[in-house]
């Protein structure tokens, strides 16, 4: 039991630890020292946070073929608290959008959202990870029964729309993007192949 508690605190302060960096960048930025957030630190913040909530969502994905290949069963205890990491991230990221980047201009954010389909596929996969983050308490587990893994199920669609929305994002460098969708389509492909051998 203690065990698992350490491992927990332990995921915590390494799951916290791009937003403590990043949090320290922001910091030298405001104080006018030497810092790691380039030319344009907005964008730099908006690719920082978006790059890590992807991470955290594919972590999340990983966590049953890495309990089936190794037999890592305590992993589960893990997922959750992966995915609500996923969701800090997100929430960074779309704050950084609305925020730093529109200065909660509503009109400009909605006219983005239906001009652009990289922001469009985004901002799917933002709401669609909004009721999942809500449901993860106990207590909603308990309420929505087998219905719980069914909503949770999308996290399969929310994984696709974030690496479609990561890729049309950049502009020049893909290769954090290509690695993204190469690992997505290794954990879809895996649950496929496990799928159709116990049919």
């Amino acid at each position: 039991m203690k065990r698992i508690i350490y491992l927990k605190i332990l995921v915590h302060i390494v799951a916290l630890l791009p937003f403590c960096w990043l949090s320290w960048q922001g910091y030298l930025l405001m104080n006018d020292q030497s810092n790691e957030l380039t030319a344009n630190p907005i964008q730099f913040i908006h690719h920082f946070t978006g790059n890590w909530a992807i991470r955290f969502i594919l972590l999340g994905l990983a966590i049953t073929p890495l309990r089936k290949i190794f037999g890592w069963n305590r992993l589960i205890q893990f997922r959750r608290m992966i995915g609500l990491y996923a969701f800090f991230y997100v929430t960074l990221h779309l704050s950084n959008f609305v925020i730093l980047d529109y200065y909660f201009d509503w009109a400009a954010i909605l006219k983005e959202i239906i001009k652009r389909p990289a922001i469009t596929f985004g901002m799917v996969a933002i709401l669609l990870l909004i009721p999942l983050a809500i449901t993860s308490t106990k207590g909603w587990i308990r309420r929505l029964q087998k219905n719980w893994i069914k909503l949770h199920k999308l996290i399969y669609g929310i994984g696709i729309l974030a690496v479609i929305h990561n890729i049309m994002m950049v502009k020049a460098d893909i290769f954090m993007p290509m690695i993204h969708i190469t690992l997505l389509a290794l954990l879809l492909g895996y649950r496929f192949a496990f799928r159709e051998r116990q049919a």
